[in-house]
């Protein structure tokens, strides 16, 4: 019986090139500033998408709440949408790392629009929290990997800019959007105060994300960083692996949509299926008609790992450890049930 793991993109393991950069990289010291392959991949990152500066952390979770720290203070308040992961899957941290309130909006699949945003932008008077920064997320984790284009993140930043809030980028699997859109990553920096960049999903190295921002941001994010527990010595190790991925695996991850393409097109021919949301990227969302995780349960006794997000919600990921031949014995097993 053959094993699929669509549980998540975080589940790939390093390929044999990224082994080989991995053995070869050249490390020192990061928190004295002397690992030449966490400095290679901060400054590469930072490059990519026309941002002054990086700073390599262990999390997607670390990155965005350094981030929320860098830009807000206590009593504040950020808006971002009610599904964001810096939100419900953070651990409250938000809350607990920065004494901020998180004013949630309801956009469709997850995505905002300046005409959501600026009607609830508090006034300043001493009830209301202070607000100061609004967080995206490309793509949006729980809206089924729906991507913003940079055609609706640009009224965005300019209502930003023009009422002075901090404008960051939860940029999870941001690469997957850029696949889809077709849009430039150098031309984010004009748009964000800060883009997280994770590198352990659709792009499979196995540890880490980066925070892109100007000098000073990064600056106060390596302080805040070592307050997190977040320095990790002679990483270079996992910084090797990340650049690889940067070289190699960008181009690739059309073939993950192409893959969670098929996977929909076929679960929405599944009588046991009520429904499947439009798949953009590499998350295929879809509505069961019995409880979904008694057919989660099914599915892993063919061999087939996915998990569930609601009591009738079942969510698959592709990555680059899924193959052609796994997505056709996924489809019979589908057919199968």
């Amino acid at each position: 019986m053959m094993t699929v793991d669509f549980r998540s993109d975080t589940v790939t393991k390093p390929t044999p090139g990224m082994l080989e950069a991995m053995w070869s990289a050249k490390v020192g010291d990061d928190v004295f500033g002397e690992d030449e392959s966490i400095n290679e991949l901060e400054a590469k990152a930072a490059a990519m998408f026309g941002m002054e500066a990086g700073i390599f952390c262990p999390s997607g979770t670390m990155t965005n709440q350094i981030a929320i720290k860098c830009f807000t203070q206590p009593l504040d308040e950020l808006i971002a949408d009610q599904t964001a992961h810096v939100y419900r899957y953070e651990g409250g941290g938000i809350a607990f790392n920065s004494a901020v309130s998180a004013r949630l909006l309801n956009g469709e699949r997850g995505i905002l629009t300046a005409e959501m945003i600026e009607p609830e932008i508090n006034a300043e008077n001493i009830h209301y929290p202070h607000t100061s920064l609004v967080v995206l997320e490309n793509t949006v984790n729980k809206g089924g990997g729906k991507c913003y284009s940079l055609e609706q993140i640009a009224p965005i930043a300019q209502l930003c800019k023009a009422r002075g809030l901090k404008l960051h980028l939860d940029g999870a699997r941001i690469f997957n959007a850029l696949a889809h859109t077709g849009d430039n990553a150098v031309d984010y920096g004009q748009h964000f105060d800060g883009i997280s960049v994770c590198l352990s999903k659709g792009l499979g190295a196995p540890v880490g994300s980066v925070l892109l921002g100007n000098k000073a941001t990064i600056k106060y994010a390596r302080r805040l960083r070592k307050v997190f527990g977040g320095g990790m010595r002679q990483a270079g190790f996992l910084a090797a692996a990340a650049t690889y991925a940067l070289d190699h695996h960008v181009e690739r991850l059309k073939i993950d949509h192409k893959h969670a393409q098929i996977l929909a097109d076929e679960l929405a021919q599944c009588a046991w299926v009520t429904s499947v949301m439009p798949t953009e990227t590499n998350i295929v969302l879809f509505d069961t008609e019995g409880p979904a995780d008694v057919v989660v349960a099914k599915l892993l006794e063919k061999g087939i790992k996915a998990g569930y997000t609601d009591t009738k919600r079942i969510r698959l990921v592709t990555h680059l450890d899924i193959h052609p031949e796994q997505i056709e014995y996924a489809v019979s097993v589908f057919k199968s049930l």
